[in-house]
C-alpha cells in the first residue's frame, strides 16, 4: 500500500463487499461453461441484513450477472426444476411498481389471493434502496436510491391512492421537519463551487455568501474568486442581468419553442447567446438529474422550463404545465417539476416498506410513516408458504412463456435462478414490473414490433455513493452544506438533506456522525443519448469498489481539507449504490420525435411496449417513459386493470 493510500484511510477497517458473497454455483447447475462461472454467486441468504449492508450495493454483484448470460443465449432453460407452486399472480420485480402491482390486485380481487414477487436483488424496493448505518451509537440513514416524493401535488390518481392507503401524510411529515428544513441556512452553510486543478490549474474552493440562493451566486463579488478570464466572468453578469436581449428576435413563439427543442442546451449558451466556454463549467450538468446526461444532450426548451437564465428576453410567456401547450400535440405536463418535493430519510424506501408491512405483515411490527424510521424486517418471514402475498429475493427471472398458445393458455411459467438453480413456477396471471430493456430477452414469444419498443428506451446509468462521517466540522468550518464539483470523479457532494422520521433523527450538531450524497453519471458528452447510456453502463460495471473508494477519499480530502477533514480518521463507512440501468428512458426532442416528447401519442415506443400479451401484462416506469415514483405507480395501475378485465372477460384477450 503506498502511503498515499495510507494517507487517505485505504487501510481502514470498514466492510468492503466487492465480491459475491454466499454460496458459488457450480458450473453444470445454471447450464454455462467458464472458469468465471465457479465464482458466480446467484442469491443466497447473506449474513448481513439488507439494508445494512455496505460496499457495492444498488446492482449488487450476484444481481445481473445470469440475466447477462440470459441475454446472451448461454443458458440452459431445459435443466429447471419445477417448485410445484401455482399463484393468482406472479409479479416480476420487488420494486415500487411491483409492489405497488400486488396492493392494487389485492384490492381487486381480495386479499385471499396468492400473490408471488420474484425480486433480483437481495432486498425489496427496486431502486427505492435504503442503506442504513450504525456509527458511535447513532443509527444514520440515507436512500441508496430513488430520493423524493416529487411534486406531491401534481401526484396522479393512483399514486396518490398508494400514498393514502398506506397512512402517507406529507402534511404530518412536514410539520414534524420545520426545524430541520432551515438547519443548514440557519447555522449560515451554502452551496459551494469547487474548481479542481486538472481544469483550472488550482484547487480552489468558492462560497456565495451565506443565505445566497443558488440561482443568483453569480455577483461581481463571487466571481472575482474564480479563476475564470474576465470575459467569462462578464458573460455570465450579462447572462443574470435583469434586462435580457431576445436572442431569437423575429421568430414567433411557436418558432421559438421550437427551436429550442431541438437545439441542446450547451449549444444555445455558446452559438445562441455566446457565452465564453469557460462559463459553461457552471451548467455543463445541467439536465443530469432528469436525463442522465448534460448540457451536451438536452434540449434547451429544458433549460427554459427549469428556470435557466438567458431566456427571459424571449417573450415565451409563463411557463406552461406543458412544455409545447400551445402547439399541436397538447400537453405533458409531467415534464415540469414543481420546486416542492418531500424527501424521507431514506427516500422512498420509507413507501416501499409500507407497502411490505401492508403486504406481508408477519415481517415487521411497523405499520405507520413514522414506525418506519427505525422499524426491523424480518427477512425470513418475506416468502413463508402461509404467506398470501411471498417475496422471493435473489430470483432472477429468465424466461417466461406461456404453457401453450398464448391466446388460450391457462397458465405461464416463470423460470429464475435462485441459490444454484434454476427453478420454475405457475402463475394464471403475470405482470412483469421490471425493466423493458430485459423483457426481450426474458421472453421470446413476444411480437417483434412489441420486443423492438420494449428495447428503444435504453435507462441511464448513475452512482449514488453514501459516506457516513463520524462528525461534520470540516463543513461548518467551511461554511458549506454542499459542494459542486462537475469536472471531478463525483459532479457532488451534500450533506444528506436534514429529515427525521419518528425516533430516527437528523443529527443537529456537526459534532454528531452524519452521512454525505455523492453523485456521478456516467456519460459521455458529444454522443447521442443512447449511446452514452450504454457506454457509461459498461464503464460503470468496469469500476470497483476499490476505485470508488480511493477516489472518494481523495476527493473529499481535496475539497475538505482546508475544513480539517482528514479521511482515515473521519470516514467511518462507504456504500456505492451503482445502477448501470437507472432512470427510465425520458424521450428527448433532441434525439426522439418531437410528438413523442409532448404528447400522449400511441406510437411511442412505451405504449407499443406496454401492451398486455396473453396472461402477461407490463408495469413499470419504463411504460410511462418517466423515471418518478408516481409514473411506476400508475402503471401498476393500468398493468393490475387489463389483468383484472382478462380474469373478468377471458374472451377479450389480446
Amino acid at each position: 500500500m503506498t502511503q498515499q493510500d495510507r494517507r487517505l484511510g485505504m487501510h481502514c477497517p470498514i466492510t468492503r463487499r466487492d465480491f459475491v458473497s454466499g454460496t458459488a454455483v457450480a458450473i453444470g447447475a445454471l447450464g454455462w461453461g467458464g472458469s468465471a462461472a465457479a465464482q458466480l454467486t446467484v442469491g443466497g441468504a447473506g449474513e448481513t441484513y439488507p439494508p445494512a449492508k455496505t460496499g457495492m450495493r444498488g446492482s449488487h454483484p450476484g444481481s445481473f450477472e445470469v440475466a447477462h448470460l440470459m441475454r446472451d443465449g448461454a443458458l440452459d432453460l431445459d435443466s429447471v426444476k419445477d417448485q410445484g407452486e401455482v399463484y393468482d399472480l406472479v409479479i416480476v420485480g420487488g420494486g415500487l411498481s411491483g409492489l405497488s402491482a400486488a396492493h392494487f390486485y389485492r384490492k381487486a380481487v381480495g386479499s385471499d389471493a396468492r400473490i408471488l414477487i420474484l425480486e433480483n436483488h437481495d432486498d425489496f424496493g427496486g431502486h427505492a434502496k435504503r442503506n442504513e448505518f450504525m456509527v458511535d451509537g447513532k443509527k444514520v440513514v440515507i436512500n441508496g436510491g430513488t430520493l423524493n416524493i416529487e411534486s406531491p401535488a401534481r401526484y396522479n390518481l393512483w399514486a396518490r391512492e398508494v400514498l393514502d392507503d398506506m397512512g402517507v401524510d406529507l402534511a404530518r411529515y412536514e410539520v414534524a421537519n420545520v426545524e430541520n428544513a432551515t438547519l443548514y441556512s440557519e447555522m449560515g452553510l451554502a452551496r459551494g463551487h469547487f474548481f479542481d486543478k486538472e481544469t483550472w490549474q488550482v484547487d480552489r474552493l468558492v462560497v456565495p455568501e451565506a443565505g445566497r440562493r443558488s440561482d443568483s451566486v453569480f455577483t461581481s463579488a463571487f466571481l472575482a474568486k474564480t479563476p475564470l478570464s474576465p470575459k467569462a466572468r462578464g458573460d455570465l453578469l450579462r447572462l443574470v442581468a435583469a434586462e435580457q436581449p431576445d436572442y431569437l428576435a423575429g421568430m414567433s413563439v411557436a418558432d421559438k419553442k421550437a427551436f429550442l427543442a431541438t437545439t441542446s442546451f450547451q449549444d444555445y449558451y455558446l452559438k445562441t447567446v455566446k457565452i465564453d466556454p469557460q462559463a459553461l463549467w457552471f451548467f455543463q450538468q445541467m439536465g443530469t438529474g432528469s436525463f442522465c446526461v448534460g448540457a451536451d444532450a438536452t434540449p434547451a426548451l429544458f433549460g427554459w422550463v427549469q428556470g435557466y437564465p438567458g431566456f427571459s428576453g424571449l417573450g415565451l410567456g409563463p411557463i406552461p404545465d406543458g412544455l409545447f401547450s400551445d402547439l399541436p400535440g397538447g400537453q405533458h405536463g409531467r415534464q415540469k417539476e414543481t420546486h416542492v418535493a418531500v424527501h424521507f430519510p431514506d427516500g422512498n424506501a420509507t413507501v416501499a416498506r409500507l407497502l411490505v408491512s401492508s403486504l406481508v405483515p408477519n415481517a415487521t411490527s411497523g405499520r405507520t410513516q413514522e414506525d418506519m424510521g427505525t422499524a426491523m424486517f424480518d427477512y425470513g418471514q418475506l416468502d413463508l408458504p402461509s404467506n398470501p402475498v411471498r417475496i422471493r429475493l435473489n430470483s432472477i427471472v429468465v424466461n417466461v412463456r406461456h404453457d401453450g398458445d398464448p391466446s388460450s393458455a391457462r397458465e405461464a411459467i416463470l423460470t429464475y435462478a435462485n441459490g444454484d438453480q434454476l427453478k420454475s413456477v405457475r402463475g394464471k396471471s403475470v405482470i412483469l414490473a421490471c425493466w423493458n430493456m430485459a423483457i426481450p430477452y426474458m421472453m421470446p414469444e413476444l411480437p417483434e414490433t412489441q420486443k423492438e419498443a420494449l428495447a428503444y428506451g435504453v435507462k441511464g446509468p448513475l452512482i449514488y455513493t453514501n459516506v457516513v462521517l463520524r462528525n461534520w466540522r470540516a463543513f461548518q468550518n467551511l461554511g458549506v452544506s454542499s459542494i459542486s464539483t462537475p469536472t471531478m470523479f463525483h459532479d457532488s457532494v451534500a450533506l444528506t438533506e436534514a429529515a427525521s422520521l419518528g425516533a430516527l433523527s437528523h443529527a443537529r450538531s456537526p459534532d454528531e456522525p452524519i452521512a454525505l450524497h455523492l453523485t456521478k453519471f456516467m456519460n459521455s458528452p458529444g454522443l447521442p443519448r443512447r449511446d452514452q447510456h450504454r457506454i457509461g453502463r459498461a464503464e460503470l460495471l468496469g469500476l470497483s469498489f476499490e476505485t470508488f473508494e480511493r477516489e472518494t477519499r481523495s476527493q473529499l480530502a481535496r475539497l475538505l481539507g482546508p475544513g480539517g477533514f482528514d479521511p482515515a480518521r473521519d470516514i467511518a463507512a462507504i456504500t456505492v449504490n451503482r445502477w448501470p440501468h437507472g432512470y427510465a428512458y425520458t424521450y428527448n426532442s433532441l434525439y426522439d420525435p418531437v410528438e413523442w416528447v409532448y404528447s400522449e401519442t400511441e406510437t411511442r415506443p412505451c405504449v407499443v411496449g406496454r401492451k398486455p400479451f396473453g396472461l402477461v401484462a407490463i408495469a413499470n416506469s419504463d411504460a410511462a417513459a418517466s423515471p418518478h415514483t408516481d409514473a411506476a405507480m400508475l402503471e401498476a395501475h393500468r398493468a393490475v386493470s387489463e389483468t383484472i378485465e382478462r380474469e373478468t372477460y377471458p374472451f377479450a384477450r389480446r
